[in-house]
């Protein structure tokens, strides 16, 4: 019932398009190294002009693609998306449109359905509850630096990794989040990723190379790790392994703002407990949809559709735009072009 309610929001998604149907800066890295070269205002690009960042934040987003500020997000709010995320791997709540999403490694758990069998849910912009983080005036008054006023949610994720089962699919390969978003322009785009619970590097932290955000877009496909990799878990083909690296271990309310050519993953869980965190993708409504067949793109483009019109059983022609359509919800000002 709910994906047949999903499928005729995309549908009418479609006909709208004229188409057939179908706190303080706390960089504070565990190792690796992180810029903080002087810059001028004129010389930002990634920032907009604002009252919130202090100069010293603007220049460290500016240099390293990421920001991270403490106890932006109360522990009362953590509380309620947990409990949230646990209704729904009760299936107390069945939001239209979520999608739940399962490690290669437990897919044929024993444990059926319930939270030690999912690892991800996304989507979650019609889950009133849970689409709270994307409004919250905390968040919004950082995410606005980097989006300018007019907000949509495009991307909504609660991500629960699982402790690894020896074979590390619990990793995340170092990947640039652009490479799943037909929308530009990228400096217009944010991703706000708040922890739950403290998380470091024994749980799996992300891992960040700093100053990455400045280079062009990489081609994406699948790692060949022996273990397996989880569906989408599309990783960087032709990265430098000697990079620099910074894990974030951050305190549980602790949000990192990034940008989406900033290039990161996350290691292996090799606690017994799951690790939480919660995030969306911002993007200004001035940015505006690209065709990426022809493109590096292509490939995720592909994947996405198929997947896409098997869950919400949608026929005839499909591509990103559509979904990050039927995905996206503005958040604050005005919609223009999303």
């Amino acid at each position: 019932m709910e994906q047949c309610r999903a499928g005729s929001r995309l549908r009418i998604v479609l006909g709208h398009l004229g188409r057939p149907s179908a706190a303080a800066l706390v960089p504070h890295p565990t190792s690796g190294v992180v810029s903080s070269t002087s810059l001028h205002p004129q010389q930002f690009q990634y920032t907009l002009d604002n009252d919130v960042l202090s100069l010293e934040q603007r220049k460290f987003y500016e240099e390293n693609g990421f920001l991270v500020i403490k106890n932006l997000v109360s522990e009362a709010d953590i509380e309620r998306f947990r409990m949230e995320f646990e209704r729904i791997c009760r299936k107390e709540v069945e939001p239209v449109g979520l999608r739940i999403m399962r490690d290669v490694a437990t897919v044929k758990s024993e444990h059926g359905v319930g939270e030690k069998t999912i690892s991800k849910i996304q989507d979650f912009q019609e889950d009133e509850e849970l689409f709270r983080y994307c409004t919250l005036p905390e968040i919004l008054k950082y995410v606005e630096c980097f989006t300018g006023p007019n907000i949509m949610a495009m991307h909504t994720m609660l991500i629960n990794k699982p402790p690894d089962t020896g074979k590390r699919t619990s990793r995340h390969p170092l990947h640039q989040d652009l490479h799943y978003f037909s929308f530009r322009p990228s400096n217009l785009i944010v991703c706000a990723w708040t922890a739950m619970q403290h998380i470091d590097r024994n749980n799996g932290c992300l891992v960040v190379l700093p100053g990455s955000h400045k280079g062009s877009l990489k081609a994406h496909d699948y790692p060949k790790w022996e273990g397996g990799v989880n569906k989408m878990y599309h990783g960087i083909q032709d990265y430098d392994e000697n990079n620099d690296r910074v894990h974030l271990v951050m305190e549980k309310g602790d949000t990192v703002f990034f940008h989406p050519l900033l290039v990161h993953g996350s290691g292996q869980n090799r606690t017994p407990g799951f690790r939480k965190s919660i995030s969306c993708h911002f993007a200004s409504s001035n940015c505006h949809y690209i065709d990426v067949k022809g493109t590096s793109q292509e490939n995720i483009e592909k994947e996405v559709v198929e997947i896409v019109k098997r869950f919400l059983g949608v026929k005839g022609d499909l591509n990103l735009k559509d979904i990050w359509m039927f995905r996206s919800r503005l958040v604050k000002g005005e919609r223009i072009n999303l």
